[in-house]
């Protein structure tokens, strides 16, 4: 019956119902529990802390990563270890706990690079850049960043590129490395525009505004914006309201200069 639960679990949180996923990954964990093999018990312990993370029930996402951490630790799979170190270290994050996230992804770094998994590599490290971006310790965030993109190629995750060169260039702006930012953030859109990932397209043009506006160059910052806000009229964006009071503003004061 376990298998059976975990495949309605499967299903539902296939469809995005996570209260009904969590429901019959409970059940399969009580079964799992009494006569499942390890390995079937992490496996449906790491899909409960996957939805109760999704969920934002951290503390019990936390509990269940801990448990299957406990259990991996006996066993060779350093891959294992690895990913439910970045699962203990996202939840840290996900809390607002920065600092208590940087050591679990150090250790899963130790456990995943002699494994060079590119592709787990590329998002422990865009996570952790994101810690360090966030604790401003700047030059730190750029290293991990870099390293990020470095296995983002290796493992031909486009997504991955986008995404990371985009956190990268937010990292220069703030950093007040404007050129750089800048070199950053085109490379971010132009692989949004490849992905056809408009809302993310729209995300990076905002930021390259705000560059603009910064150096004084309102007439690319409009013509960011005035992109930003036909995205917005495809897709409902939240930031809608705001982004066309900033572009009105920037057109009114280009026309009383």
């Amino acid at each position: 019956m376990s298998e059976a639960h975990k495949e309605k679990g499967k299903i539902f949180l296939h469809r995005g119902d996570l209260a009904q996923a969590r429901y019959w990954f409970e059940l399969a964990l009580a079964e799992d529990r009494v006569c499942g093999p390890a390995m079937s018990l992490t496996e449906t312990l790491g899909n409960l802390g996957n939805v109760c993370a999704m969920l934002g029930a951290l503390d019990e996402a936390d509990r269940y990563y801990r448990e299957v951490l406990a259990i991996q630790r006996a066993e060779p799979d350093q891959r294992a270890v690895g990913q439910t170190l970045v699962n203990l270290g996202n939840i840290q994050a996900e809390a607002g706990h920065p600092e208590q996230a940087r050591p679990y992804y150090l250790e899963a770094l130790d456990m995943l690079v002699p494994l060079q998994d590119h592709r787990a590599l590329g998002i422990l490290y865009s996570n952790l850049g994101l810690q360090e971006a966030a604790g401003h310790r700047y030059d730190e965030a750029i290293a991990a960043f870099k390293q990020a993109l470095d296995s983002h190629r290796v493992a031909g995750d486009e997504d991955g590129l986008a995404v990371t060169y985009s956190q990268l260039g937010k990292t220069f702006l703030a950093a007040g490395r404007d050129d750089q930012a800048e070199k950053c953030l085109n490379n971010a859109s132009e692989h949004f525009i490849k992905l056809g990932n408009e809302p993310g397209e729209a995300a990076v043009l905002r930021l390259l505004a705000s560059l603009y506006e910064r150096r004084g160059d309102r007439l690319s910052a409009v013509r960011c914006l005035a992109r930003v806000v036909v995205v917005n009229s495809r897709y409902r964006l939240a930031q809608a309201a705001e982004d066309e009071a900033r572009l009105a503003v920037l057109r009114q004061a280009r026309l009383e200069r």
